[in-house]
């Protein structure tokens, strides 16, 4: 079986490529019309283009994934902005897509944990749709809106769970058919356990999103990866079943993410796999990005019986 590694965004290998440039609205509105033009889209196209510095750097390492920034746009959803974020910036966006076509990269979104669809606010769900719209826009600028997935949590309980549920499978309705084919869902390290989110990923034809480090921060008793794991991987039909991974940064910060992944930490779950001899891929969530994900490759790569597949691939 074949493990495939990517990251989040920010290739700290590179010098000054953060794609996640920003502007606040405070700033925005002391600016007069031109130039907030001018100062956005100076921003836009330096984040497309540190993207497109990181693809580079993503093919010339042999690295199969990457996660765009949600911040590629600063305001895109603000209700007081309004602006053509995708028509001046064509051939950017028209070359992410090349670049991730033409070298088989696998492309994803991971937006922020405010936009979830069970709040008994409509404005909630009005804004988590609306984001859900911008991040689709920038796949379909890119010629990716059939194969890129825009991942997000199930949201808040509200102290009463089966409530929370019900509204979010009634909130979701509210959301494009077309985007919903894209999106993904991830348990997460407080409120919605594992098997909780593969519930819903079934009854809504959902793929799952399964976090290794959020499972273990928050699992039920008697919850197995033995038997969840065959579970999540029936979610996904045309891709790989994808993990994120990323370990803790100590035992009482617990779920905060370390800089690097701990092998030791990741050894069960590898375990797992091998027996269950299921390609898959990991997105790495470690807080040193690539330079993590490299660290872990070769530390896995010395695992007897382990061999490295190329830059940013093992076979298990």
């Amino acid at each position: 079986m074949i493990i495939r590694f990517g990251y989040v965004a920010n290739a700290l290998n590179l010098y000054d490529a953060s794609p996640s440039k920003t502007m606040t609205f405070a700033r925005y509105r002391k600016l007069s019309s031109t130039e907030r033009k001018e100062q956005l889209e100076r921003i836009i196209r330096t984040n497309l283009e540190h993207t497109i510095r990181a693809l580079h750097y993503n093919i010339g390492h042999e690295i199969p994934l990457y996660r765009f920034s949600s911040s590629l746009v600063p305001l895109a959803t603000h209700d007081e902005v309004d602006f053509d974020y995708i028509g001046p910036f064509k051939a950017e966006f028209e070359r992410i897509g090349e670049l991730v076509r033409n070298h088989h990269l696998r492309t994803s979104f991971h937006p922020n944990q405010f936009t979830l669809f069970t709040s008994d606010k409509p404005h909630v769900t009005e804004n988590a749709v609306k984001d859900m719209e911008y991040h689709y826009q920038l796949l379909n600028a890119m010629g990716l809106e059939k194969e890129g997935h825009i991942n997000i949590h199930i949201g808040g309980a509200y102290g009463d769970k089966e409530r929370a549920l019900r509204r979010f499978h009634d909130n979701l309705k509210q959301l494009p058919s077309h985007i919903k084919q894209q999106m993904t869902l991830e348990n997460d390290d407080k409120t919605y356990t594992a098997s909780e989110t593969l519930e819903v990923c079934e009854k809504e034809g959902i793929p799952m999103m399964f976090d290794y480090h959020h499972y273990m921060a928050n699992h039920e008793e008697g919850e197995r990866l033995d038997q969840l794991l065959p579970r999540f991987f029936q979610t996904w039909n045309t891709q790989p079943p994808k993990i994120h991974m990323s370990s803790p940064k100590s035992e009482k910060a617990y779920r905060s993410h370390a800089d690097y992944v701990n092998i030791e930490f990741v050894k069960p779950l590898l375990k797992e796999l091998k027996h269950l001899n299921q390609d898959v891929d990991f997105m790495i969530e470690a807080k040193a990005k690539d330079r993590a994900l490299l660290k872990l490759i070769e530390e896995i790569s010395a695992v007897r019986g382990v061999k490295r597949h190329g830059g940013g691939s093992v076979f298990l």
